[in-house]
Parts: C-alpha cells; structure tokens; sequence
C-alpha cells in the first residue's frame, strides 16, 4: 500500500530544511516491519509544495509502525512541524498488477 501526504513549506524556510528532517525520520521509519521505501517530489513550478509517497507490504504493518511511540521519531517530526503545513492525501491500494516498460522499475 502507499501512504501519500502533501508538504507546504511555509515562507522563510525550504524544501531541503524539511527534507533534512525528512530523511532522518524515513531511516528510522524504515526499519519498521513491513515498509517498503520512501522518496519525496518536488511539485513542479512550486519548489515550496512537495509530495511525499511511502510504499508498505499492509496498511496493518503501517498502523501497527504509527501505533508504537519512537521518541526520536516523535522528535525529529516535532522540529519540522514550525515550517511545514502537512496535509495527508490518502492510503492506496496497490495495484494488482502493473505494467512497466522492459527494465524499468516501478517508481
């Protein structure tokens, strides 16, 4: 499944300030059972507006990650949240299947 939100970096900041904390959080988040990877989009002709998509093998592992209480990933979410409105979209099923080009990897 993927959990995809949308970021807005507020005025006075960047998109690399988040992405920095970011980057630290998905590490830790990573390690939970189940999850799949991460990767953050720049909105194009807004680098203010950016996307975020995590991939996880069941919406229970998800839940089960969001139901354990990491201190650390509490922290570091803390320290981005004074210069970042976060607004989830969604979870999504994956698709049953999915039809790629020849060596291509799904994105």
């Amino acid at each position: 499944m993927k959990f995809i939100f949308e970021v807005r970096v507020k005025e006075g900041h960047t998109a690399e300030e988040y992405a920095d904390a970011w980057v630290r959080a998905s590490e830790l988040i990573q390690q939970a059972p189940g999850a799949r990877g991460t990767a953050l989009h720049r909105k194009i002709g807004d680098p203010n507006t950016l996307i975020a998509i995590a991939s996880w093998e069941s919406k229970a592992q998800r839940d089960a990650m969001e139901g354990q209480h990491n201190p650390e990933i509490a922290g570091i979410i803390r320290s981005a949240a004074p210069f970042v409105d976060i607004t989830p979209i969604g979870e999504f099923e994956d698709p049953e299947w999915v039809v790629m080009p020849p060596d291509r990897k799904e994105g």
